[in-house]
């Protein structure tokens, strides 16, 4: 009876600790200030939050996306997002930031 309550335990152990995983690379939400539409380049994106998780484009127009999510079966999500769309001439047209937590 107590090996098969152990094995219980090892298995639920075993089984909560592989329930956590993460998508994409934590970034520095700080800078979000410093994101200014029509006015931000490409280039200083790329120097202030490194490569995107995404790269994609809409109407010609390209879009990045940091994505950085985190789980776990004990403790609550961690979940943030930023998409920015650049104009024809890579300078920030608009950008969106999403986040989990306060």
């Amino acid at each position: 009876m107590k090996k098969k309550r152990l094995n219980t335990v090892m298995f639920l152990i075993i089984f909560l600790a592989s329930c956590y995983g993460t998508v994409g690379k934590n970034f520095d939400s700080s800078e979000l200030k410093s994101i200014q539409n029509n006015v931000t380049s490409q280039e200083e994106i790329f120097e202030r939050f490194g490569a995107p998780f995404k790269k994609g484009t809409e109407n010609g127009q390209a879009i990045w996306t940091y994505q950085f999510d985190q789980w776990n079966a004990v403790r609550p999500t961690h979940s943030k997002d930023l998409v920015i769309l650049f104009d024809k001439e890579n300078i920030v047209e608009a950008y969106r930031y999403t986040t989990s937590h306060p």
